[in-house]
């Protein structure tokens, strides 16, 4: 049987918090106030263990031992040692597939380490705003979460955000070559700190009864062409695949680019929306969205799902891991590192998986776009971000 670990100096609240079946040996042993959850939160989260049974004249080493007779062995938690936290956005598709497998991971972490984990993990579709909302007020390296997990751009190298944190992140993924579908893209972070374990990439959705009689669009620089202005659905409110969209656009062809990307918008819709459209006369001629959306579209129907010639515009699910809490955090990197998870995004979610023996099942020629560490050092990515929106709204109202 495990020994368990409960801290002499940790509260009352604390726990009888993380054990519930130890507050009947509390109200046996002359507190009966630990009964009520209000008074068990107002007296107990006051007071430790140590202290309490010092002001009973009652034996410590006597009173843990009838505590960790009560306990389960499964419920064992550290208790007086600071939760790890896992935060972050899973992508929509995957989100409860994804959770499945780590519900029952973290429990099992739990109870053979003994190191309690709290996490919040949300769907994508909270967006940047989630981000913000929960990471603006951290100002200390040990305010952030040990583990957080997401898509992201400006996020994670805004240098007033995240960003200035980088050299407090370490690359704990247990492979050292990445996937070969990411073959000649420099998508492993050089200076260790940021981690990859999967990316979204952005296809083009063709509705061919609009195209009528024109070319198949084959290229991002195809979209540009004064033919499809105001012809072209964006994920305007997939913040993290339009940012990265915009710079891969400016970074490839320059600021005009941009603005003419600005002119081909239509709509911004979800994808699943563009998909129902595709019968009607008002549809676009073509849906940017990522790449999971194209099997919603009907076999024998109109539209036509087209991966861009010059690669799939890519938004990385990053991991960023603090090194100052590394032996807590590896093995749940390796769990998110994992085959079985890399399995769930690539083939459920038709993400892409960064781990090499990963069938990421892509036609041969599937290429991405990126535009490699080395650029995004050189930038400020969130003043780029910025700019690149004032010129897309430049194009969108000429």
């Amino acid at each position: 049987m495990q020994t368990m670990r409960i801290d002499p100096d940790a509260t009352l609240y604390e726990i009888t918090e993380n054990w519930p079946e130890t507050v009947p040996v509390f109200t046996r042993q002359g507190f009966p106030q630990m009964a009520e959850e209000d008074l068990r939160r107002s007296f107990g989260s006051r007071i430790s263990l140590r202290q309490a049974l010092a002001l009973k004249n009652l034996d410590l080493d006597g009173f843990v031992e009838q505590l960790e007779a009560t306990i389960e062995p499964e419920a064992t938690v550290a208790v007086g040692v600071a939760p790890t936290r896992v935060v972050g956005l899973l992508p929509c598709p995957v989100r409860i597939p994804l959770l499945e497998a780590f519900e029952p991971f973290i429990e099992d972490y739990q109870r053979s380490t003994g190191c309690k984990v709290e996490y919040e993990l949300q769907a994508a579709s909270m967006g940047a705003a989630w981000i913000d909302e929960n990471l603006k007020h951290v100002s200390r390296e040990e305010d952030l979460p040990e583990l957080f997990i997401s898509a992201g751009f400006e996020t994670f190298f805004d240098p007033k955000g995240l960003g200035r944190f980088r050299d407090a992140f370490y690359d704990g993924l247990p492979y050292k070559t990445f996937n070969s579908s990411f073959d000649g893209v420099d998508l492993r972070d050089p200076e260790g700190r940021y981690s990859v374990i999967s990316v979204v990439p952005a296809v083009f959705m063709v509705n061919m009864n609009e195209l009528g009689d024109q070319p198949v669009p084959q290229s991002w620089e195809d979209l540009l062409d004064p033919r499809f202005e105001q012809r072209v659905s964006l994920p305007v409110g997939d913040f993290d695949l339009f940012s990265a969209i915009l710079i891969e656009i400016h970074r490839r062809y320059g600021e005009d680019a941009v603005r003419r990307l600005g002119r081909s918008l239509a709509t911004s819709m979800h994808p699943s929306q563009m998909i129902k459209l595709g019968r009607k006369s008002s549809a676009p001629i073509v849906t940017i969205m990522p790449y999971f959306f194209t099997r919603m579209a009907k076999e024998g129907g109109p539209m036509k799902a087209v991966w861009p010639s010059d690669g799939a515009i890519i938004s990385p699910i990053f991991l960023l891991a603090r090194k100052s809490a590394a032996t807590q955090v590896q093995p749940i990197i390796d769990f998110f590192a994992s085959k079985e998870i890399a399995e769930i995004l690539a083939h459920k979610g038709l993400f892409p998986s960064t781990r090499p023996d990963v069938d990421n099942r892509l036609d041969s020629g599937s290429t991405f776009g990126w535009p490699g560490w080395e650029f995004i050092r050189q930038q400020d990515v969130a003043s780029l971000i910025e700019r690149c929106q004032q010129l897309f709204d430049e194009g969108r109202e000429s």
